[in-house]
């Protein structure tokens, strides 16, 4: 696919997800999530997240689920997998197609089983930033229904069933050739990259102690660790003093979808609200984290964190 956004939404269109249809979904998480969403001409619905793992909480999406509800799309949102038995379950329960949002998943591992691998479709992102980047914009999607990957070919191309001969309506997003070669090199050292930023996630949380939350492999997922995704109560502060010591953090994501200017009145909020996720856009702080970073330099910012907490 041409970008990650457009996995999503010819995903979900090829799930059937329509105009007039609502599919559950975060609030904590990239706006794309719930752009793709819209594109389908459907309802964004969105469930509250646990305050661990920061992903999807399947009660609360159970509870967000209505007699229009076309899909469940949780979020491996920081390269960690969302409660995927549980959802997995839900899914079966209620007749509704599981679509994995796995955008910062790239490496990600549920029940040793690739992040992508357990629902109807996988869509990634191959942005430059991701784990596994491109030097431009691109996605992917993964389904082992040959019924989906039929119809997500010709939605891709125009609709083509053959060529020139178009059996629907599609689009143009095909990922471009120059991505794909640099993409095919860049796949042999993903378990590399993703070694790298476990051990220094690691070393993160080892340095740290009790002065931050952390994030961690959850029961039965190893996490990848697209971002190193810290809590604290003293959030702006701590960003202040470490930006005094020249280390820059950021925040993924300040204001959550339902707050968003130009989301929150095509989005609804479901059932018992969103206290986990608000609380989180207050407390979270992305930490420097990337293969190529060096322990001296991981040192440098445990020290900083360990005098500014």
């Amino acid at each position: 696919m041409a970008s990650g956004t457009d996995a999503l939404w010819l995903s979900l269109r090829a799930a059937g997800v329509g105009p007039g249809d609502e599919v559950v979904t975060v609030a904590h998480t990239c706006v794309p999530t719930a752009a793709a969403i819209l594109q389908c001409g459907a309802t964004p619905v969105l469930a509250d997240v646990e305050p661990g793992t920061m992903t999807m909480d399947p009660a609360s999406a159970a509870r967000a689920i209505t007699r229009r509800t076309k899909a469940l799309l949780p979020v491996h949102l920081y390269g960690l997998c969302a409660d995927l038995s549980a959802l997995k379950d839900l899914s079966r329960a209620k007749g509704l197609p599981l679509i994995e949002d796995c955008a910062q998943a790239a490496g990600a591992l549920y029940d040793g089983r690739p992040a992508g691998g357990h629902g109807l479709a996988g869509a990634f992102s191959f942005y430059p930033t991701k784990n596994l980047g491109a030097l431009g914009d691109g996605g992917a999607v993964t389904t082992d229904d040959a019924a989906v990957a039929a119809r997500l070919r010709r939605l891709r191309f125009y609709g083509y069933e053959r060529a020139q001969i178009s059996r629907e309506a599609g689009h143009n997003s095909r990922l471009d050739e120059l991505q794909a070669a640099f993409l095919s090199a860049a796949l042999r050292r993903l378990p590399g990259w993703i070694r790298a930023r476990r051990e220094i996630a690691a070393d993160y949380r080892a340095g740290f102690g009790d002065l931050l939350t952390c994030p961690a492999d959850a029961p039965r997922r190893r996490h990848g660790y697209h971002l190193f995704v810290a809590r604290s109560p003293r959030r702006d502060l701590l960003r202040r003093r470490l930006a005094d010591a020249g280390i820059e953090t950021a925040v993924h994501y300040p204001v959550p979808v339902h707050r968003q200017r130009g989301y929150a009145p095509v989005c609804r909020v479901g059932p018992g609200g969103l206290e986990v996720t608000e609380r989180l856009a207050r407390e979270i702080v992305s930490l420097p984290l990337y293969p190529e970073l060096r322990p001296a330099e991981r040192r440098r910012v445990v020290a900083a964190v360990r005098s500014a907490a």
